[in-house]
């Protein structure tokens, strides 16, 4: 492995948004609204942590760490960065008062590689730094208290994982690396049968909604207000018609309440009705639809970091702040930015009425600028596959390219139920690109009840490759080629930036596409922007929008809101985009 140290950075300054508030158990709201039982027990709050080398004795433990706050973050109380070779230690203890048939200890999110034991047996090992994971420790359980042991190894980019922006030489668009629990840690009592998971597949053309189980005799309630609809699944299948569908949409989000039963395992949940296609207009552009009615998606790139808590968001009110203040800007979409939230997000643009682009987190061994940026930007467009192509894409690691695959499937199994999402991202600018074009394909049957973006902003594979032209414009005027009859969407531009003073990560050090003085001069510029550039093209074919983006992050003061979420540099503007009604 190759040897790579931090780059601390001189001279920031330290920001906090107005929703972080240290309390004993943070982010303690219900985890996963899509699949909830009561009595959940949230372990977040504050554990024994200790860094050492590779090798090193354990000996005392460092101090206390605010879980689940990586230790690089503020918000932890530890402002350390994980180095590679080096091990990170959790401990906490947990107290039973009685042992039932199972007991689930879930992990939203540890990055990247954790190792469980409880009261000194080891349970079991993880790998992946962006999707949960959970572990039956029934078996190693005794009534009262018990030791719960996690030990963690992050290699950040000295290895080929998906990391997204994470980097040890922060800079511009690479930002700080976390390590460790960063999401949720709880934990769930269950009794001897229980509903390990469901998928729900709802069918606006078919008036029904299906759902499926990996155990049989599932009981499902579903009760709208007007009718009560119920069945059980058989072979752990089950579909319900339902009378006077109520879809979903941006401006409507009606959700379907549904309870699970099987013995005494009770489970809420909840679906919409709704369907993300693509279809031709009048003039033949290929456009996206929503519930078979053609939509624009207008909205902005969304990574989703914090100043105090990086990746993590700070309390289940920042994450809805992210989401309303984009609604007030007549945006109605989310692209999430190489980053897998909280389902907590998820759950609120569900039902707050907000379309989600989500993006497959991006890995691979670090490429080279001069092939992946340089060269699309004057118009060439390698081939991703073979071994030519996995030298220059950087993904001559065979074992790793499976492992992403594994990941992304993995991914659409973690998300597939969430309503608002509307889109996928496979690949994003190159990083990490590889046979793009039977990867999409193997992806777009894996769950067709999306929308996918096979290659976003550059390496395009031509027709056939993906059902979308997917563009990225920075610098130049946006134009539409035309000969290709693929859906067209600008995938990422603008960029447009303004520092603002008092609330920038690094003052003496600021990234930006183009650079303005003022708020006033910004959002004329952006106005103008939309103007000139957007609305023009949407005649021509152009179905959406993404505007970079929503927030700055450390050094990239892009953002239409400040680091700390305390400025709208947008407010008052409205860059809501719509069809003409003849369309």
């Amino acid at each position: 492995m190759k040897q790579k140290i931090y780059r601390e950075r001189q001279g920031t300054v330290s920001l906090q948004t107005p929703f972080f508030s240290p309390s004993a158990t943070p982010l303690c709201e219900q985890p996963r609204p899509q699949f909830s039982r009561r009595g959940y027990v949230i372990l977040n709050g504050e554990w024994d942590y200790a860094i050492r080398r590779e090798g090193e004795a354990l000996g005392q433990y460092d101090g206390k760490i605010l879980v689940p706050f990586s230790p690089e973050s503020t918000a932890s109380g530890v402002g350390r960065v994980l180095l590679p070779g080096e091990v990170l230690y959790y401990r906490r203890s947990l107290t039973v008062d009685e042992v039932s048939a199972h007991y689930l200890l879930h992990f939203d999110a540890v990055d990247h590689e954790a190792t469980l034991a409880v009261n000194g047996q080891e349970v079991g090992h993880h790998s992946g730094g962006y999707l949960p994971f959970s572990f039956d420790i029934a078996p190693y359980l005794t009534v009262g208290e018990n030791e719960i042991m996690l030990l963690v190894r992050d290699a950040t980019d000295v290895g080929d994982q998906p990391r997204g922006k994470q980097t040890l030489s922060p800079g511009g668009i690479w930002y700080t690396p976390q390590s460790g629990i960063w999401q949720t840690v709880w934990a769930e009592p269950l009794p001897e049968k229980y509903i390990p998971s469901v998928k729900i597949t709802p069918d606006l053309d078919g008036h029904c909604v299906h759902f499926s189980f990996p155990v049989d005799g599932v009981c499902v309630t579903v009760a709208d207000g007007k009718d009560r609809y119920f069945g059980i699944a058989e072979g752990g299948e089950l579909t319900i018609s339902l009378n006077n569908v109520h879809p979903w949409s941006p401006s409507d989000p009606y959700l379907y309440p549904v309870v699970f039963q099987l013995g005494k395992d009770r489970v809420e949940s909840y679906f919409a009705m709704r369907k993300f296609s693509l279809m031709a207009d009048k003039q033949g552009h290929k456009r996206l639809a929503l519930n078979n009615e053609p939509i624009f998606h207008s909205g902005v790139l969304d990574q989703g970091y914090y100043p105090e808590s990086l990746l993590t968001p700070p309390s289940d009110e920042a994450m809805i702040h992210d989401i309303m203040a984009v609604k007030g800007l007549g945006m109605n979409m989310l692209r999430k930015h190489i980053k897998v939230e909280p389902m907590r997000f998820y759950y609120h643009c569900d039902r707050l009425g907000m379309l989600v682009w989500q993006d497959i987190v991006s890995g691979g061994a670090d490429y080279k600028p001069a092939v992946i940026q340089v060269l699309p930007f004057i118009g060439i467009h390698l081939k991703d596959s073979g071994k030519r192509a996995y030298r220059l894409f950087k993904r001559e690691n065979e074992k790793e390219r499976e492992a992403f695959i594994c990941f992304a499937e993995e991914t659409v199994a973690h998300l597939y139920n969430v309503p608002s999402l509307a889109l996928y991202t496979l690949f994003n600018e190159g990083w990490g690109q590889f046979d793009s074009t039977a990867l999409g394909a193997r992806m777009m049957a894996l769950d067709s009840t999306r929308t996918w973006d096979i290659v976003s902003g550059w390496h395009d594979q031509g027709k056939g490759s993906s059902p979308l032209k997917s563009l990225h414009v920075y610098y130049k005027p946006v134009k539409l080629q035309k000969g290709d009859d693929r859906c067209v969407v600008l995938s990422e531009f603008g960029g447009y930036s303004c520092p603002s003073a008092g609330h920038m990560f690094s003052p003496a050090k600021l990234f930006g596409y183009r650079m303005y003085k003022s708020a006033e001069e910004l959002r004329t510029a952006v106005r103008a922007l939309y103007d000139r550039e957007v609305l023009p093209l949407v005649e021509q074919g152009l179905a959406a929008a993404v505007y970079t983006q929503l927030s700055d992050v450390e050094e990239e003061i892009n953002g239409i809101l400040t680091y700390d979420r305390r400025v709208n540099k947008l407010e008052g503007l409205d860059l809501s985009v719509s069809y003409p009604a003849d369309l």
